[in-house]
């Protein structure tokens, strides 16, 4: 169940235009049912992201063996995890 080059990038692009806010988040669900999605504080994770947006991370999931665990690997990933960053604006 890999994660198809063009679905990262329509992924990234959807991002970076409406963010990673509830209403975008089952967006995406909806869009890619077969991705888990989660949702959570940056200060979670220690792992570097993916990819990086104004005020999240991207963290690509790996759930293919009986642990889940991020990896860097899109033919890897079966789930995504939006980090959010607190930033003083």
């Amino acid at each position: 169940m890999a994660l198809a080059a063009d679905e990262l990038t329509e992924i990234e692009g959807l991002l970076a235009a409406t963010g990673a806010d509830a209403a975008s988040l089952e967006a995406l669900r909806r869009r890619f049912p077969k991705l888990a999605w989660m949702r959570c504080d940056a200060s979670d994770v220690t792992e570097q992201p993916f990819r990086r947006f104004l005020d999240f991370d991207l963290h690509l999931i790996d759930g293919s063996d009986h642990c889940v665990h991020m990896t860097a690997d899109p033919a890897k990933a079966t789930g995504m995890l939006l980090a959010r960053r607190n930033i003083e604006r």
